[in-house]
């Protein structure tokens, strides 16, 4: 039996959706005894601002991501193969210069779009996407700058391999670390969950590039002072662009200059959504060790822990579906400082993870009035909050704090 989270299920073929179903049935009381506990206002916890939720645009398909200009407009992927720019809430015609390769199935389509730190100076927008057929597809990272509505100078970074024949469980999501690396999440493409485990494989992993695609020299697995500087042809050099391993479907990674740690999540089975601080050359335990369960109700591994394999930071059991997460750093919402904001597809809110150094104090949710699946969170420069919701008329929402 096959291994979909709930939040999959709803994108892939209808023979999974009788499991589910049952599945389902079987977890209706704890789904609704943990979504009730959830959303109660801790004792010990604090209390988030009093807030307002608005429209910043509407007719959006299924948005995935979303960058900050410094214009005052956004960049925003649309999952189906589009990105645009939204300007004073009027959303443009589709931006040209994107591959002509994009696969568009499943799970698979235009996903993350982040800018590069210098953008300002060097003009680079970074975008993953699913790209290739349905016997042969693979995540690939591209980078280019706009000019008006038209991407210039596009350049194919890196392609993560091997292929498979599978429509989800592409990872995708992408953030910068201070020397201007980048850390790209790769998900185990469902079929290959093995290869999670394997440093000749590039599936179920975070990988880290140079902004250029190249070796970062101090990447765990790279030999000391191996020079390596193409990463479009790197068929026989995948260990040595492996930050992390042991990972099924990350779909949030986030790095904290204050704390100067990574933080990730990603996608268990039935069960076993994982929050994670990611360290270089660290084995995860997917799926050697897993809290989840298969739909069939067995178990995917007899571990729950293994010797060289790190426990989740946190376990979200039942799953979540967690998609986009950001540590909050700003002035609007001055309880939530220091602390994780990660949006739920299955919940329909936000979880926030209120944090005392490395330990999670208590977590609670939020915006559940919204009541649509929500795909990414970002953290504006004046210190709002961004949503994206997951649908084919998507919205962008802006959450400011009631004055």
């Amino acid at each position: 039996m096959k291994n979909f989270s709930g939040a999959e299920l709803m994108i892939f073929p209808n023979n999974f959706i009788r499991v589910f179903h049952l599945f389902v049935f079987l977890l209706t009381l704890t789904h609704i005894a943990f979504a009730t506990v959830a959303q109660a206002e801790p004792a010990s916890g604090k209390k988030f601002s009093a807030y307002q939720v608005s429209e910043v645009a509407t007719g959006l398909s299924f948005p995935w991501s979303l960058a900050f200009l410094p214009d005052d407009a956004l960049l925003v992927t649309e999952r189906t193969g589009q990105l645009r720019k939204v300007v004073a809430g009027e959303v443009s015609t589709p931006i040209g210069g994107l591959p002509d390769d994009i696969y568009v199935k499943g799970q698979g389509g235009l996903l993350d779009v982040v800018l590069h730190p210098d953008y300002a100076q060097n003009g680079w927008i970074y975008l993953s996407y699913a790209s290739g057929t349905d016997q042969n597809n693979a995540l690939k990272v591209m980078r280019a700058k706009l000019s008006g509505l038209k991407l210039l100078e596009q350049q194919v970074l890196f392609t993560v391999t091997p292929t498979k024949n599978t429509p989800v469980h592409y990872g995708g999501r992408m953030a910068f670390l201070p020397d201007n690396s980048l850390l790209i999440t790769s998900g185990d493409g469902f079929d290959f969950r093995e290869q999670a485990q394997l440093k000749s494989s590039l599936l179920g992993k975070i990988i880290r590039i140079m902004d250029d695609g190249s070796v970062p020299l101090d990447n765990p697995f790279v030999e000391s002072g191996e020079e390596l500087t193409s990463a479009v042809d790197h068929e026989n050099k995948s260990i040595q662009y492996i930050y992390s391993l042991g990972h099924r479907n990350p779909q949030g990674i986030l790095y904290d200059p204050q704390r100067q740690q990574i933080f990730a999540h990603e996608h268990g089975p039935a069960g076993g959504d994982e929050v994670n601080i990611i360290k270089a050359g660290y084995n995860y335990g997917w799926p050697v060790i897993t809290q989840g369960l298969d739909y069939s109700g067995a178990r995917i591994s007899p571990f729950t822990e293994y010797p060289g394999m790190q426990q989740p930071w946190v376990d979200w059991t039942p799953s979540i579906a967690p998609s986009g997460m950001v540590m909050y750093r700003g002035e609007m919402f001055a309880n939530a400082q220091g602390d994780l904001l990660a949006t739920s597809l299955k919940f329909k809110q936000v979880y926030w993870l209120q944090l005392e150094g490395d330990r999670v104090l208590t977590q609670t949710t939020l915006f559940s009035e919204i009541g649509e699946r929500l795909r990414d969170i970002r953290v504006h420069p004046d210190g709002s909050l961004y949503l994206l919701t997951d649908a084919a008329d998507g919205k962008i929402l802006r959450v400011t704090a009631l004055k």
